[in-house]
């Protein structure tokens, strides 16, 4: 059986009223509490011409037939409130990237066709510069922030559209109602990947039984695991990043507690751990290392009571191993789960790590549905080859990008009847069933004829103890093609030569992956969810300075 959000959080609601839902600063929301928020959202929308236009039986997989509205935002409870109360005004809400300067905002708005957008103040100056470049664009939510700037010319205050919509009734939502989720543009521009709700609830946010990993069958089994909810999860990673409202959508479906760090838009290691202690909190998502070094520097800076966690997932990024095995070491009662997916493809495996325990990088156990694909897209690759192939999703898998057929058709193609989502990592399976996972194609170093997986040198040189972040990515050479050039940021009162970093990878990589030139740099650029921005990383080699 297939369900809308929507749907889900109304019936878990139901069912947990007096639980909390979201817990941010001040503002502590009850089940019953974030519900009527989001139906006077959802009115609020209705009420100014939004919903649903066309059904999906007309629509090709890269076209849309629902009004789109843009959440411009910080973590914030208004963010959970826009995509839930959207749902169930027949919307389909989508992420915007609050760090985008405004022509790339400007991109993204027209791209998307959004008729509306719910953005906090500190971002009105912004979207003020372009405003008059998207007709399209006619319901304008803004979100009071402690910028204090003014209302923008045509917007409304988001709490006064609450306050003033009428009663809603609820509509007849569907299942192929859309998810729609845009890629980063870390390599190239954004696009909006299309998913049919009934397909995203089970392929990433929480349609599926832990302990087994069946889909749910009815709504009945969806409230009866909710009813033995109540863990308490903290996404510290942007909303605005997959990983990170996936957690929360999660959380809904199974009637836990979203906890927010105070501070919304960086990652403040103080502010997590302080949190984490106040409210008990059982769950964090973190970034990979990006993340995890400011969490494990907080750590040892400061004494912190972090007794209640008992998972740390991280997502988005690699979590190397010595940083693992550190977390691990500073907090033993707890396991940290590295988990593999994308915005294509859903979650696709998880590796699970134990105090005491072996810890790696870049091996999983494949979840349902994942498979390796042949370079040719022509076949599956079967457990235990040596061949290289694409790693793949079948199964529940998304409808297309929005607006893009031939994208859609080179990233979706059928093999032997069955469509899969193949959104560009190498990968394989080895003889013991571990998915060993290469890296992104497109940020691939063809150097000599060899083809060099930046993430796997970025994992070598992350093992010396002074390197504090790192990001690999290649240069024109004239005598290679390409060249293997690494940016490396040392940890503060360390001081470390290329040699000695170029030691630590021989134990790790072989000789013709090292990089030709390693390049120092005061701060490695991540996106706002801990991302490489390997856009940033490319300007740095050609420029051969971080300026």
């Amino acid at each position: 059986m297939d369900f809308n959000l929507s749907q889900v959080v109304r019936a878990v609601a139901g069912a947990v009223p007096t639980r909390e839902a979201l817990v941010h600063r001040e503002t502590r929301l009850t089940y019953a509490q974030f519900l009527a928020r989001t139906d006077r959202l959802a009115s609020a929308l209705g009420e100014r011409g939004l919903g649903s236009h066309r059904d999906r039986s007309e629509l090709r997989g890269w076209e849309s037939g629902q009004d789109h509205l843009a959440v411009y935002l910080h973590n914030c409870p208004e963010y959970l409130e826009s995509m839930i109360g959207a749902y169930a005004a027949r919307v389909a809400p989508f992420n915007v990237n609050y760090r985008y300067v405004a022509e790339e905002l400007r991109y993204l708005l027209a791209d998307s066709g959004a008729r509306a957008i719910v953005f906090h103040s500190a971002f009105a100056p912004t979207l003020q510069a372009i405003r008059a470049d998207l007709p399209d664009l006619q319901v304008l939510l803004q979100v009071r922030d402690e910028s204090a700037n003014e209302l923008l010319p045509g917007a409304e205050w988001y709490e006064d559209a609450l306050a003033s919509a009428p009663a809603f009734v609820p509509l007849e939502v569907s299942a192929d109602d859309l998810y729609i989720l845009y890629t980063g543009g870390t390599t190239g521009m954004p696009k909006g990947v299309l998913w049919r709700q009934g397909d995203i609830y089970p392929a990433a946010l929480g349609g599926r039984k832990i302990s087994t990993g069946d889909e749910y069958p009815s709504l009945d089994a969806i409230i009866e695991n909710a009813l033995e909810g109540g863990t308490r999860v903290l996404p510290s990673a942007p909303f605005m990043h997959g990983a990170a409202h996936w957690m929360a959508i999660n959380a809904f479906g199974n009637g836990n507690t979203i906890v927010l760090p105070d501070r919304a838009s960086t990652f403040d290691a103080a502010d997590v751990c302080a949190t984490i202690e106040r409210e008990k909190v059982n769950i964090m998502l973190i970034v990979g290392d990006a993340f995890g070094r400011p969490l494990l520097d907080e750590i040892d800076r400061a004494p912190h009571d972090l007794s209640s966690l008992m998972l740390i997932v991280s997502g988005g990024a690699a979590l190397s191993a010595p940083v693992k095995g550190s977390l691990l070491q500073r907090l033993p009662g707890m396991a940290i789960m590295d988990g593999l997916g994308s915005s294509e493809t859903g979650q696709q495996a998880s590796q699970v790590s134990g105090a005491g325990g072996p810890v790696s990088t870049g091996t999983f156990n494949p979840g349902k549905g994942m498979a390796i694909v042949s370079e040719d897209l022509s076949r599956v690759l079967g457990t235990g080859t040596d061949e290289l192939g694409w790693l793949a999703q079948e199964g529940r898998v998304p409808l297309g990008y929005l607006g893009d057929e031939q994208k859609t058709a080179r990233t979706f193609p059928t093999i032997d009847g069955i469509r899969y989502s193949v959104p560009g990592d190498r990968a394989r399976v080895n003889a013991d069933g571990l998915l060993e996972l290469h890296g992104r194609d497109s940020v691939t170093i063809n150097s000599g004829g060899e083809k060099i997986f930046a993430e796997e040198v970025e994992a070598a040189l992350a093992h010396h103890p002074a390197v504090y972040d790192v990001i690999v990515t290649g240069r024109d050479s004239p005598r290679w093609g390409q060249e293997v050039v690494a940016i490396v940021q040392l940890r503060d009162g360390f001081t470390v030569g290329s040699a000695e970093l170029l030691d630590v990878c021989e134990l790790h990589i072989a000789r013709y992956k090292f990089p030709k030139e390693i390049l120092f740099v005061d701060h490695v650029v991540r996106s706002p969810a801990g991302k490489s921005d390997y856009r940033w990383a490319k300007s740095v080699v050609n420029s051969g300075s971080a300026d």
